[in-house]
């Protein structure tokens, strides 16, 4: 199939995902008349360039709210930012766990003069640019199964995996965080960031301060199992010292212009 094909039958499927809300993979195959095996491979490259939300045998729209942090002004200087103080936290010779996602992305490439480090991941994405470090650090993978929507590995194999280390520090992201309760995701799967943060010492939770106040369904991490939340300048007074009255540190990191 053609290049412009390929394009008009992604335009096709989000102006589904539009009128509908949720698509079904073996509704698209039908209606755009080809494989459902194609209809994955559009809908995770459409998920990749963060237009929508894959869920088992379909996809929903993305949620109003992720849109609108997505279409903020700079956020990947936020990132950085928040990367920059996240490595701050970090000393020779520590054994870390970074979790999958694009906010604990943006610590591996403050870790180049790191010395020593022993860093397990569940994301072959982060695996890869830990392995392109001047100081390579010891690599460990959780293996396990292969979960799509949050490309990293998850299930009772990466758990298994887990439990039989220690570390000094664990570096997670949320898709929100409840200033009540602690940090949120849309994501199903959350076993796996629990047993992270069991076998840490330390808790960093990394997050944009456009997420702080965000309440999602799932709760991922209560205050009590989180040591640290990092995030940027643009948090305000009275929601850090709502979090702070949980025992919990907060660091906001200023962003380079």
């Amino acid at each position: 199939m053609s290049k412009r094909n390929t394009q008009q039958r992604r335009h096709r499927i989000m102006a589904m995902l539009g009128e509908q809300g949720e698509v079904s993979v073996d509704q698209l195959a039908r209606e755009l008349g080809t494989s459902e095996v194609t209809i994955r491979k559009d809908l995770a490259t459409l998920e990749a360039s963060g237009l929508l939300l894959r869920r088992y045998g379909g996809a929903i729209a993305m949620p109003s709210e992720i849109l609108q942090d997505d279409l903020s002004h700079s956020p990947s200087r936020y990132k950085a930012a928040i990367g920059r103080a996240a490595a701050d936290q970090i000393r020779d010779h520590q054994r870390i766990v970074i979790d999958s996602g694009r906010t604990t992305a943006a610590l591996i490439g403050e870790l180049g003069e790191k010395r020593g480090l022993v860093v397990m991941t569940n994301s072959l994405n982060s695996a890869n640019a830990l392995r392109e470090l001047e100081n390579e650090p010891t690599l460990l993978m959780t293996g396990g199964t292969w979960d799509p929507h949050s490309e990293s590995f998850q299930g009772q194999v990466a758990e298994q995996v887990l439990r039989a280390y220690d570390f000094d520090q664990l570096f997670i992201g949320a898709d929100g965080i409840d200033i009540a309760r602690g940090t949120t995701t849309f994501n199903e799967l959350i076993g796996l960031s629990r047993v992270m943060a069991e076998v840490a010492r330390e808790v960093n939770v990394m997050v944009e301060s456009d997420k702080i106040g965000r309440r999602i369904p799932n709760l991922e991490l209560p205050w009590d199992k989180v040591t640290r939340l990092i995030t940027d300048e643009r948090l305000d007074n009275a929601s850090r010292q709502q979090i702070e009255l949980h025992g919990v540190q907060v660091i906001c990191a200023r962003a380079e212009d």
